[in-house]
């Protein structure tokens, strides 16, 4: 399996180290997306994390919110979802951090275009 680049990646507006700054992008989910999507105003590596802890976020809490008018087959896979959603989290926040241009497939480039609109 090929491992995401590590980049060095550019400065960040906030005064923050730009890796803790995209590893603060998804530790509160959207909320600190939106945060930092906002704050950032120089750092595409940190603009991209914002952005794909948005959509990632987002898209899990639909899915959460579907699974859960599911009788009995929807909670399990609600249950097993939210485990997954749980090692993706860790996962994101640790590559991040370690300076690891870390695309998600499918949201992951376009989440890079939406990012390089702000």
């Amino acid at each position: 399996m090929d491992q995401p680049p590590t980049i060095q990646p550019d400065k960040s507006s906030t005064g923050l180290d730009p890796k803790v700054a995209g590893l603060l992008c998804y530790l509160g989910g959207f909320i600190t997306g939106i945060i930092f999507l906002v704050l950032e105003k120089q750092s595409r590596f940190v603009r991209l994390h914002a952005v794909q802890s948005i959509v990632v976020s987002v898209a899990l809490i639909v899915i959460s919110i579907f699974l859960g008018f599911i009788p009995i087959l929807g909670w399990l896979l609600g249950a097993l979802l939210s485990l997954a959603s749980f090692v993706l989290w860790i996962g994101l926040m640790l590559l991040t951090l370690q300076g690891k241009l870390s695309k998600l497939p499918v949201i992951g480039d376009w989440s890079e275009q939406q990012a390089n609109k702000f």
